[in-house]
C-alpha cells in the first residue's frame, strides 16, 4: 500500500489531567484504517519525556507493508497536547500513573480494547509501555521496548563508560557544571551523535523531537534532568525491572550496538520478562527506526504480525 492511498485520521480527545488545575485534551492521529485491518493497532509512545510524535514516524512503514495501523499522540506536556509548564518541578504531577491514565483515555476513546492493540514504546516511551504492560491493561496483546532503560542506576554506570571513551577534551567539557556553556553544549552534541542519533544531517523529524523539548522542557526536567548525561529528575533511582516479572504479554526488547541505552541498563529486561526476545542493531544507537530502517521494520514486522 502507498502512502498516497492511506487512510489518516487526526483528532483530540479530552483528557482531564489529575491535579491539572485546567481542562486538557491530547492531540492524536490514526495511520491507516483500525476498522478494515486484521491486525492490531500499534500505539507508539513517543520518548522524552516532551519529544513528540513526529520522530517515530518511520513506524508508518509498518502499515504500508505489513497492514499494521499505527496510532501516535503527543502526550500532555509536549506538542499538539495541552502543555503543564507552571507544573516544572512538581514531581507529584508528572508521575507514570499521569500518563497511564492518558493512554487508558485514548485506547478507549478510539475502542481498542475489544479488538485488542500493540504497544512500542521508545526509550522513555519503554519505561512507561513497561509500566503500562506491568499492569496487564485488557486488550494488550504485544509489547515492544525499544532503546529503554530497565534501570536508570545502570543507565548512568553504561553512560558514564561511553563517557570515558571520548576524547578528552570533550570528557572534561561535560564534567561542568555550566550545562548552557558553548563549550558542553558542544560536548553534548559531539556525545548526542555517537550515542543517540549518528545519521548526519538529522533527519528533519528528529530534529523537530530536539525542538519540541526546547519549546517545553517541563516534563523532562522534572523527570529526566537538563540532559542525557545528567539524570536529576524523579526517576534517578528508578528500577522498572522490579515489575517486569509482571509483564504477561510478548515483548520484544531492542537497542543499539552504540546506543546511549548500554546493554547493561537493557539486560534486566531479557533476564525478568518471561516471554521476552532482545534484538541489538549492529548500526544504530538510539535511534534504530532512522539508522536501520529496514532492517527494524523486518524485525518489528515480523514480530507483531506474527
Amino acid at each position: 500500500m502507498t502512502a498516497a492511498h492511506v487512510q489518516v485520521l487526526e483528532g483530540e480527545v479530552r483528557f482531564h489531567a489529575p491535579n491539572g488545575g485546567k481542562s486538557g485534551h491530547t492531540w492524536y492521529k490514526v495511520y491507516g484504517s483500525l476498522e478494515s485491518s486484521t491486525l492490531s493497532p500499534l500505539v507508539a509512545l513517543h520518548g522524552g519525556p516532551g519529544a513528540g510524535h513526529e520522530y517515530l514516524s518511520p513506524l508508518t512503514k509498518l502499515y504500508e507493508k505489513h497492514g499494521i495501523p499505527i496510532v501516535f499522540y503527543d502526550q500532555i506536556g509536549c506538542g499538539r497536547s495541552t502543555h503543564y509548564r507552571e507544573k516544572v518541578g512538581d514531581d507529584s504531577f508528572w508521575t507514570f500513573d499521569l500518563f497511564i491514565e492518558e493512554l487508558n483515555n485514548l485506547v478507549d476513546h478510539l475502542q481498542l480494547r475489544e479488538r485488542g492493540f500493540c504497544i512500542i514504546g521508545q526509550s522513555w516511551g519503554g519505561m512507561l509501555g513497561a509500566v503500562y504492560a506491568a499492569r496487564r491493561p485488557k486488550g494488550l496483546k504485544k509489547l515492544i521496548i525499544a532503546s529503554s532503560p530497565a534501570s536508570v542506576p545502570l543507565y548512568v554506570v553504561g553512560n558514564n563508560r561511553l563517557r570515558s571513551e571520548l576524547p578528552q577534551n570533550v570528557r572534561e567539557a561535560l564534567e561542568s557544571s555550566d550545562h548552557n556553556s558553548p563549550e558542553y553544549e558542544k560536548a553534548s552534541a559531539f556525545f548526542y551523535k555517537q550515542h543517540v542519533c549518528r545519521l548526519d544531517p538529522r533527519p528533519d523529524d528528529v530534529q523537530t523531537a530536539f525542538k519540541n523539548l526546547e519549546e517545553d522542557s517541563t516534563a523532562y526536567l522534572t523527570i529526566q534532568g537538563p540532559s542525557e548525561l545528567v539524570i536529576t529528575g524523579s526517576t534517578k533511582d528508578w528500577e522498572g525491572w522490579k515489575v517486569a516479572h509482571q509483564i504477561s504479554v510478548d515483548t520484544l526488547v531492542l537497542n543499539g550496538r552504540y546506543d546511549e541505552m548500554t546493554d547493561i541498563c537493557v539486560e534486566p529486561w531479557f533476564r525478568v520478562i518471561p516471554r521476552v526476545k532482545w534484538v541489538t542493531f549492529e548500526n544504530s544507537s538510539h535511534m534504530a527506526h532512522w539508522e536501520e530502517p529496514e532492517r527494524f521494520l523486518q524485525v518489528c514486522g515480523g514480530f507483531l504480525s506474527g
